[in-house]
């Protein structure tokens, strides 16, 4: 039993042992295989890791080069674009230097050309010297010779032979000075004369305006005589009515199919003219209808008024005038200046004033301005006192305008003295456009009157024996006498003649003074 059971053990130790054994073979041999199975992948991934390796080894080179290359194109663009901003500059310098090396060469002709037209004054000046020198000793001379026979004549006292050298001098220092002057007056009126006519012939060559003459009267055409007694109405009430709201005088005569407006207000004359058309044009024509119609037809008128100012404006590319000058403007249209109508003469002067602006090199726009305001205080009425220029430029200037332009409006009728550029412009173009032919026409009396003044003035002077005014006025003819007046005095009598007609007259333009001597030598051969 024991035995058995030591056996039995002994077997299950065994096949424990044995099973241990296999369980360890296998075991080993799974590990083996898993060791195995690892390297391999272990292999595989090393391989694979030293492929990439490669692949991002060669990759790495192409880029590398990629790099280098783009960097090698990138750096010679630079470096070209760097060769060609140089090259640039280069040239842009060696332009430069031509071109001070031409201002330079340039400088020195004119330094060159001053410096001989000094010599030529110096030399002009030691012989004006040299001939006062000699003037001096002819002087010196003639007085030794005239003291001598002075001293000769028992009568004279000395005070008298004093006086009689200082008068002899005087005489002569006027001839010399009478010569003189001419010779200064050729050389400025050959630059001055020439670039004036120039500039003024262009300007109005330039700018041709139309002229609209207007009176103090306004004729409406009626389509037959029967609306005459519609007009005046019941006992008159309707034409009564009329002349109340407008303020103007109805003219119904024996003229047929018309009726006269008279009143010296052009607006007003306006208001009753539309009026009585629209009136006509209705049929109805009674008080409450016409007060209707007048202040309708107002209304239309302002707004018109407005509109013209704004053209005007538009006209001469103007900009940033007030509202108030631009009423005034536009309410030019209605007022004239012996016939010549404000509106279109304001703006002529206006072009004018401007185109003698570009020649001279002055401010184009601010001429224009100047121009086209310079009228604007006939725009007012009786409530504001002075001058047209005056009271114009004080309401210029209270509604913005620069104190350059309205300088030039105060001026432009000499209530101011000029003393720029563009207040002598604004006058000249004032003159250039109301002296036009047709422009204005002047009463016959005061036409006559002025030609009576400017005859009168010339006459008043001694050794004239008659004075003529033609051209209208713009020319006077002095006829003085060769005996009493030499050559060299009727340049001063010319000049005397001038001054008188300028402190003594006013007129628009300028007048020619012409002063004729004739010397005759008459001779019978018998």
């Amino acid at each position: 039993m024991n035995t058995m059971t030591i056996y039995m053990a002994l077997i299950a130790i065994g096949c424990f042992a044995l099973g241990g054994f296999v369980v360890y073979l296998v075991k080993k041999i799974q590990d083996d295989k898993r060791k195995k199975t690892a390297k391999l992948e272990a292999e595989r991934i090393i391989n694979r890791a030293k492929s990439e390796a490669k692949k991002i080894e060669k990759d790495s080179k192409h880029k590398a080069k990629d790099f280098e290359s783009r960097a090698r194109k990138n750096a010679e663009k630079d470096i070209q674009e760097q060769k060609n901003r140089l090259e640039k500059q280069e040239n842009k310098y060696k332009d430069k230097e031509r071109r001070l090396e031409s201002e330079y060469k340039k400088k020195e002709n004119d330094l060159e050309k001053r410096e001989r037209d000094i010599k030529a004054l110096d030399e002009k000046a030691q012989i004006a010297e040299k001939r006062a020198k000699e003037q001096e000793k002819e002087i010196l001379v003639k007085k030794e010779e005239l003291t001598e026979k002075l001293a000769g004549v028992a009568q004279f006292t000395p005070d008298q032979a004093k006086q009689e050298i200082v008068q002899a001098m005087e005489e002569e220092a006027k001839t010399e000075a009478s010569k003189k002057i001419i010779l200064l007056e050729d050389e400025a009126k050959a630059q001055a004369e020439k670039r004036a006519k120039r500039i003024i012939s262009m300007a109005i060559a330039r700018y041709a305006g139309e002229y609209t003459t207007e009176r103090t009267v306004s004729v409406v055409s009626l389509p037959s005589d029967e609306l005459k007694g519609k007009i005046i109405g019941r006992e008159g009430r309707n034409i009564r009515t009329i002349e109340g709201l407008c303020g103007v005088d109805l003219i119904i005569d024996d003229t047929p199919e018309a009726v006269v407006i008279s009143g010296f207000d052009p607006v007003r004359r306006e208001v009753a003219k539309r009026s009585l058309e629209r009136l006509m044009e209705d049929g109805r024509i009674h008080p409450a209808r016409i007060e209707e119609t007048i202040e309708k037809t107002k209304r239309e008128l302002f707004k018109s008024i407005k509109e013209d100012g704004d053209k005007a404006c538009m006209e001469l590319g103007i900009v940033g005038v007030n509202a108030e000058i631009v009423k005034l403007l536009g309410s030019l249209r209605y007022r004239t200046s012996y016939t010549q109508n404000n509106y279109t003469h304001s703006i002529e002067v206006g072009f004018l004033a401007g185109l003698m602006a570009v020649e001279l090199g002055a401010d184009v726009k601010a001429a224009r301005r100047a121009g086209l305001l310079h009228d604007i205080g006939k725009a007012l009425d009786h409530s504001v006192e002075g001058s047209h220029a005056v009271i114009g430029a004080d309401f210029a200037k209270r509604n913005g305008e620069r104190e350059v332009v309205c300088h030039a409006i105060r001026s432009h009728h000499e209530d101011e003295k000029p003393r720029t550029m563009l207040a002598y412009l604004t006058q000249a173009a004032d003159a250039i456009s109301s002296a036009r032919p047709g422009a204005r026409r002047s009463m016959m009396e005061t036409y006559v009157q002025r030609l009576e003044d400017l005859e009168s003035i010339g006459n008043s002077f001694d050794g004239v024996e008659r004075t003529f005014a033609v051209q209208a006025g713009r020319e006077i003819r002095v006829i003085v006498d060769a005996a009493k007046v030499t050559d060299e005095q009727s340049l001063m009598l010319s000049k005397d003649i001038a001054r008188k007609i300028e402190r003594e007259l006013n007129y628009p333009g300028q007048i020619r003074i012409s002063v004729v001597r004739e010397t005759r030598a008459v001779e019978h051969a018998r």
